[in-house]
């Protein structure tokens, strides 16, 4: 099997008030494998208001396999790929903002409510290395 380009992936998605809690794990877990552990930290907006915080970190080389799979899914991987020079950081960071409305319905989607950051391997640890190598990675079968 083929290597995976990232050291990690995190997933992140904030829960407001006027949200449903199991919606926005389901939105988040459309991402994820299946009983993939997600953490929970309860905070305080500046107005008094709850938001959680649900996170995870994906790790293992499998599991990062199936969140590129489906960040695959995108219907404008395209148009994604011709952004990655924007998309990754001379920290080989690669960022992703990902549409949390659709990820509930299991549609894939850009938009916004779930953030998608993953650290990009990259030897010498070069912004033009990790671009090639998240490309790699998105168009590949790894």
């Amino acid at each position: 099997m083929a290597r995976v380009p990232f050291h990690y992936i995190d997933l992140r998605t904030f829960c407001y008030e006027t949200e449903d809690e199991k919606r926005v794990l389901d939105a988040l877990r459309t991402f994820l494998p299946e009983d993939f552990e997600i953490d929970r930290m309860e905070n305080t907006g500046h107005l008094g208001d709850r938001i959680v915080v649900f996170s995870a970190r994906v790790e293992r080389a499998d599991d990062v396999r199936h969140v590129l799979s489906k960040v695959r899914e995108l219907p404008d991987l395209e148009d994604l790929l011709d952004e990655l020079d924007d998309r990754v950081t001379d920290n080989t960071e690669f960022f992703l903002r990902l549409d949390k409305q659709a990820a509930f319905k299991g549609e894939v989607r850009r938009g916004g409510g779930l953030t998608l950051r993953a650290k990009v391997e990259a030897y010498p640890a070069k912004k033009e290395a990790a671009v090639e190598n998240a490309r790699e990675a998105l168009l590949g079968d790894n």
